[in-house]
């Protein structure tokens, strides 16, 4: 047996042939392609940014406020002569937010913590009454419920709404139901009835006088209520000092 051996060269028809591929891109489909990328990269650096600066206006928008009672303050209640009543000691702090800004206008919404505020009692040590010292067995103790409002820098215009029950004591002896007391501190004026006084705004080292009418109604107590001839008006005078800081 004879055995032949065919080399594919003698055979051409059986070489396989070899194609070439050509890629070319399309110049259109390209062009979108790379623009699209090119937006979306500046889509997310935009936003990136927008971020950035949001939380930067969110932080300077917010504020720490400190509330300082000083000296010349008076309180006055019905037709009796006021109280000269020295504050000085008084504390407070706050969270303001700023609700408009503009050239003219600057305004913040002002919350204070009244587990962080305390204003002196009236007692001998701290009030006179027609130049004298209160007796020593009288006290009056300021207990705040609630301290907010309004404060402009730009115009130092103050309005803050306090509600605090006053209590009075005489010694270990008798102690009165709390008067609830409840007005609008401002820099502004203020007038009721049978009462009434002018604040001054705020200067620019945060110096104030704040003044407030209140109606103060009967508390059922035959004492206070004839001592006070109530219901009637009071009248607080404070001057303080308040001064805004940037939070970290």
């Amino acid at each position: 047996m004879v055995c032949q051996i065919h080399s594919l060269n003698n055979h051409p028809q059986l070489v396989r042939k070899r194609t070439c591929f050509s890629f070319r891109p399309n110049p259109v489909l390209l062009r979108t392609t790379l623009f699209s990328i090119h937006n979306n990269l500046n889509s997310d650096e935009q936003i990136s940014t927008a971020t950035v600066k949001q939380t930067q206006i969110q932080k300077s928008d917010i504020y720490n406020v400190k509330f300082k009672t000083l000296s010349a303050c008076k309180l006055g209640i019905s037709r009796y002569p006021d109280f000269d009543y020295n504050a000085e000691g008084g504390v407070g702090s706050a969270t303001a937010t700023r609700i408009s800004k503009t050239d003219s206008d600057d305004e913040f919404s002002v919350v204070f913590d009244v587990k962080e505020l305390y204003i002196p009692p009236l007692s001998s040590a701290t009030t006179k009454f027609l130049g004298l010292p209160l007796p020593p067995f009288l006290k009056i103790e300021i207990v705040p419920e609630s301290f907010q409002g309004k404060i402009n820098q730009q115009s130092g215009k103050v309005d803050l709404k306090f509600r605090a029950r006053f209590c009075f004591s005489f010694g270990s002896i008798y102690k009165a139901p709390p008067l609830l007391v409840e007005t609008v501190l401002t820099s502004e004026e203020s007038k009721g009835k049978i009462r009434g006084g002018k604040g001054e705004r705020l200067d620019k080292n945060g110096l104030c006088r704040l003044v407030g009418v209140a109606t103060v109604d009967p508390i059922n107590d035959v004492f206070m209520d004839t001592f006070l001839s109530l219901p009637t008006e009071c009248l607080a005078v404070m001057s303080a000092v308040i001064s805004f800081s940037t939070t970290t």
